[in-house]
């Protein structure tokens, strides 16, 4: 049996609750597809690098070279994996979930830290109280281990790494998270926002050296394996309002021929499906058009010139058109919008950096008329 002692840096956690109900919350939980049953594409096999995960998973993705797994109604487990163990937990709500290597960089384990991050529906606000929990079942032949926590970041990560990646994690398991083998655990806890942040991120960000392991069996697997489910960030009360700066949508002036600029809005990769970050922004525009009933817009895509034209015409049209839908399904008047697509026939920046592309990636609208 080998065992690690580590050390508890300075973070937010305030309470860490074992198996027990959830504290008052309140609001949505922030975190989309908490649960892993939507697909981007089907599962139909194994995960051997990070890409497959991202690819088939809705919204989530891998944070490194590593592989996270899925694991559904379609997945099939290698028979060399399956010897292991791999495979046999049964979620704890739905039909799919979530697997990640947590421990064994030391043991020369490949893909020895595995790391999954989604994008929040909505940011996180600064002095806000928020409770975070997940469900947790470990491999049954793996190590239990410690330090299983959430990481919070303005920003998405793809290291090229399939090791530790080193960030401090807001809120962490102190303690071993050892449920029966096929038992489920409730991780969670409260910590208070310091900052603005964008992502999530999940997994283990203390060293081996830093992380209690302890054997289930005399058998056990020189790392440790844990299965994730039933994610959730929610806010705790009192409730803080939003702050409101100089450039947001609901200041904007008004103005027949103005054009402004959507921030925020995502999309699928290549595709033109909404991501739920974007409807924090889409919110805003639906409350401007409720509350000025005569005004008229019309919504124009944009993209970079990666792709032909006609491809980004297409794909530009189609993502305006999502944006007209959803203002239209909230009750504006199609009498109202109009949407089309520019491509990528006008640029706000150059498309030889990787930057200037992310800004020609763009959705803005016109406004026809206010009264």
């Amino acid at each position: 049996m080998k065992k690690y002692f580590y050390i508890i840096i300075s973070v937010l956690v305030v309470t860490s609750v074992f198996g027990q109900s959830a504290p008052g919350v309140e609001g949505e939980n922030i975190v989309p597809n908490p649960s892993f049953e939507l697909y981007a594409s089907p599962p139909i096999g194994w995960f051997y690098k990070g890409d497959h995960y991202t690819t088939v998973m809705k919204y989530w993705s891998s944070a490194s070279n590593a592989s996270p797994d899925v694991y559904g109604p379609r997945v099939r487990v290698p028979s060399h994996w399956a010897a292991k163990g791999f495979g046999k937990q049964t979620p704890h709500s739905g039909s799919t979930m979530s697997g990640i290597t947590v421990y064994g960089c030391t043991e020369g384990k490949p893909h020895c830290r595995e790391y999954i991050q989604i994008q929040l529906s909505e940011p996180l606000v600064v002095g806000q109280d928020y409770y975070c929990e997940l469900w947790v079942a470990p491999l049954s032949k793996g190590l239990r281990v410690n330090n299983i926590g959430f990481h919070f970041s303005m920003e998405q990560y793809r290291e090229i790494t399939d090791g530790l990646l080193n960030l401090k994690p807001q809120l962490y398991a102190d303690e071993v998270l050892a449920p029966e083998n096929g038992k489920w655990m409730r991780f969670g806890g409260r910590f208070k926002a310091e900052q603005e942040a964008e992502y999530l991120l999940i997994g283990n960000f203390f060293h081996d050296s830093l992380t209690t392991a302890v054997p289930a069996l005399e058998s056990s697997l020189p790392f440790s394996y844990y299965y994730i489910d039933d994610v959730m960030v929610k806010k705790v009360p009192p409730i803080l309002p939003v702050p409101v700066y100089d450039d947001d949508l609901l200041r904007v002036k008004l103005e027949a021929g103005k054009v402004v600029a959507l921030k925020d809005i995502y999309f699928e990769y290549d595709k033109w499906e909404l991501m739920p970050r974007s409807y924090v922004e889409l919110k805003k525009l639906l409350k401007i058009m409720t509350e000025n009933p005569h005004m008229a817009i019309e919504v124009c895509g944009h993209t970079d010139n990666t792709g032909t034209d006609e491809y980004n015409l297409d794909l530009s049209e189609k993502r305006a058109k999502a944006v007209v839908e959803f203002l239209t399904k909230n009750g504006v008047s199609p009498s109202r919008t109009k949407y089309r697509g520019c491509g990528s026939n006008q640029p706000v920046a150059s498309n030889a950096t990787a930057a200037g592309r992310q800004l020609n990636r763009r959705v803005e609208f016109i406004i026809l008329q206010v009264e």
